[in-house]
């Protein structure tokens, strides 16, 4: 009971953080959007919240194994609020040069408190599932990584909807007082001595030395550049700009497509099942569902080109790239806790979610880029390179019945 108490107060501190986090990606967007930013002007405000990311992922995971992960979750919660609270200082009399470099900085804060979070929340679950449970870790896993989803669209839809009716700044301080009530409540409630290592690791730890983390890890970053490539940039600009939709269709769309996600991400387990009958998932099964997410986003891009109508393309097309895209993100969950030790989760998850974060850096960066000299079309067309790549690295994972743990495990410490 008191590791179900535990991870009931991780994931509820998590939800809480995820909710504020959509709802600032998305009020930034839009507000920028709405001030005359380029496309390539909005992907550089999130370029150093993706890479500090890459940092923190790096780090966090040797803090956590030695400090414990509630010291990384509490850091990561405290660190969001005060960059909620800082970003309504914004001044709109500010010159475009100095507005971006502070918002810049800002969501290098957030970046921070985000990944801080994450890996601190998902270590959490490797720690308190039994060892050799392979179905409740890939169960734990699943819920929360597709509560967390379905919530962050939530969030967009919340950024939106704050946007239109109090406003940029207001929103911002009402997101900021709600989740300092959250990191309160998780002080006085979680004990402190979870995911703190028994045997304490190098520094150099850090750098995973796991074939099979390694692997994993590349096909990450490949995996979720696929994604931001469109997804960050290029479709709310679309949009907004080619489809006249407004901020509250955008921000509506958007959140329903990660709640959409999120939900198929909670039911992963059960769709996997059906569909591939019992036991859990191995590298076949990543590098199968990457290859398929591929020849989707080809088709779209064939759509588009073709003149199809964009709500069969663009809404349903992208729609059912959530749904594969959902499948393959709990699969990759699962598989790297299931190649850790429990006392080295920290240590391997914050390692693979530097790659994930790597990912997210250069699909942001090509989601303005590629837009504005290319358009939706051309962010397609990229975004289906990157998941072939995906593909082709999973195929490299264990496909056996062996241990999964085994690999990692030893090899990571």
């Amino acid at each position: 009971m008191t590791d179900l108490r535990n991870y009931a107060l991780v994931t509820g501190a998590y939800w809480g953080f995820t909710l504020t986090d959509g709802a600032l990606r998305m009020l930034v967007l839009l507000h920028f959007h709405q001030l005359g930013y380029s496309p390539v002007q909005i992907a550089f405000l999130f370029l150093f919240y993706e890479f500090f990311g890459i940092l923190t992922n790096l780090i966090g995971g040797w803090i956590g194994s030695h400090l414990g992960l509630k010291v990384t979750l509490f850091a990561g919660l405290a660190l969001q609020v005060l960059a909620l609270g800082l970003l309504a200082l914004l001044d709109p009399t500010w010159s475009v040069a100095f507005s971006v470099v502070y918002v810049m900085g800002l969501q290098a804060l957030s970046g921070i408190a985000k990944d801080l979070t994450k890996m601190s929340s998902k270590s959490a679950i490797k720690v308190l599932v039994p060892q050799e449970a392979d179905s409740t870790l890939f169960k734990w896993v699943a819920i929360l990584t597709g509560s967390k989803n379905a919530l962050k669209g939530a969030g967009f839809f919340l950024g939106g909807l704050l946007l239109a009716t109090v406003g940029f700044r207001a929103a911002l301080l009402l997101m900021a007082g709600g989740l300092a009530l959250v990191l309160l409540a998780t002080i006085l409630s979680l004990p402190g001595t979870i995911g703190m290592a028994k045997k304490k690791t190098n520094f150099s730890a850090i750098l995973s030395k796991s074939r099979d983390v390694n692997l994993l890890s590349a096909a990450r970053l490949f995996l979720f550049g696929s994604r931001d490539i469109w997804f960050v940039v290029a479709l709310p600009v679309y949009l907004s700009a080619s489809l006249g939709w407004g901020n509250a269709q955008v921000g509506g769309f958007l959140a329903l497509w990660v709640i959409g996600y999120g939900g198929v991400q909670a039911l992963a387990p059960l769709l996997l099942k059906a569909f591939l009958g019992g036991g859990a998932p191995r590298g076949g099964t990543a590098g199968s569902g990457a290859f398929a997410l591929a020849a989707l986003t080809a088709l779209i891009a064939l759509g588009v080109t073709a003149g199809v109508s964009p709500w069969l393309t663009v809404v349903a097309g992208l729609a059912l790239f959530g749904v594969l895209f959902a499948v393959n993100s709990s699969v990759h969950s699962y598989l790297i806790l299931a190649y850790s030790e429990a006392d080295h989760a920290s240590l391997n998850v914050g390692f693979y979610y530097m790659a994930n974060a790597a990912g997210r850096l250069v699909g942001t960066l090509l989601s303005g880029l590629v837009f504005q000299f290319g358009g939706l079309v051309a962010c397609l067309w990229v975004s289906a390179g990157f998941v072939v790549l995906a593909g082709a690295i999973s195929l490299l994972l264990p496909r056996g019945e062996r241990p999964l743990g085994s690999a990692g495990a030893s090899s990571a410490r």
